[in-house]
């Protein structure tokens, strides 16, 4: 028997099989259907009907149906009355993830990337398949191994905190030597690498803050350099046509009279 958390997923397609695969955007990807699953499961998980719902929100019975078939997207004044009366968050109803406000990420059933050489490995201490703007990762760098960083979008920043051993983060040309219980944070838009200059293995913990706002232009990362098993580290390269549209908007912008 699916879980109600399994089930949410089956209902959402992964955005990454469905990007260049003709898949039209007005079905589960959109505002609508989100909240409507979302909505319907976590009535269903309390066993509550329409009207139960409607008596304890104090939203209409035909609302709550139009928001659940994905006929409406409801006004934030809505998705609270309902929120209160579900006992959760507002964003559980714009989640693919973690509806009842959390995710349990058993260890032993977690992902782990690990290099061809097996010397350094990263556990996502999140759930995957979406954009985040915060991802949290257990690193694992071996004794005297040293693990070439990716470069990030512009504006992008990266937290490390050693929790066992010690390690050098190296950030262009300048080094820091980090102790266990230090922490660095750094623009992950620079050349970095990590290395481990002791005899034991490093556990690093790291949290990487995207950039609000990615920046149209692509940062270049040699392969090698590469993260295991990554896949886009930034943002897409810029379509020329795109730069060209661009330019003339603000040329347009710059010769109208003041």
């Amino acid at each position: 028997m699916h879980s109600p958390l399994a089930l949410v997923r089956d209902a959402q397609p992964n955005i990454a099989q469905t990007e260049g695969s003709g898949y039209a955007p007005d079905t589960f990807d959109t505002l609508e259907h989100l909240v409507g699953v979302n909505l319907a499961r976590l009535r269903a998980e309390r066993q509550l009907s329409l009207d139960a719902l409607a008596r304890a929100s104090g939203v209409s019975r035909a609302m709550l149906a139009q928001v659940e078939s994905a006929r409406s997207v409801p006004s934030i004044k809505v998705l609270c009355k309902v929120a209160a009366a579900l006992k959760v968050s507002v964003a559980a109803f714009l989640r693919r993830h973690a509806v009842n406000g959390f995710e349990h990420l058993p260890a032993e059933r977690a992902p782990r990337l690990v290099s061809a050489d097996g010397r350094y490995s990263a556990r996502a201490l999140y759930p995957e398949g979406e954009r985040t703007a915060v991802e949290f990762h257990e690193l694992r760098v071996a004794a005297l191994h040293t693990e070439p960083g990716v470069r990030r979008p512009p504006g992008t920043t990266m937290n490390l905190v050693v929790s066992e051993g010690t390690l050098e983060v190296r950030v262009n040309d300048r080094r820091q030597l980090l102790a266990t219980g230090d922490a660095i944070q750094f623009d992950a838009d620079q050349p970095h690498s990590l290395r481990n200059p002791g005899d034991t293995e490093a556990r690093v913990f790291r949290v990487t803050l995207n950039a609000e706002t990615p920046p149209r232009w692509g940062v270049p990362a040699p392969a090698s350099a590469g993260e295991p098993g990554s896949t886009v580290d930034a943002a897409d390269p810029v379509d020329a046509s795109d730069a060209v549209e661009t330019a003339h908007e603000i040329a347009e912008v710059a010769a109208r009279p003041v």
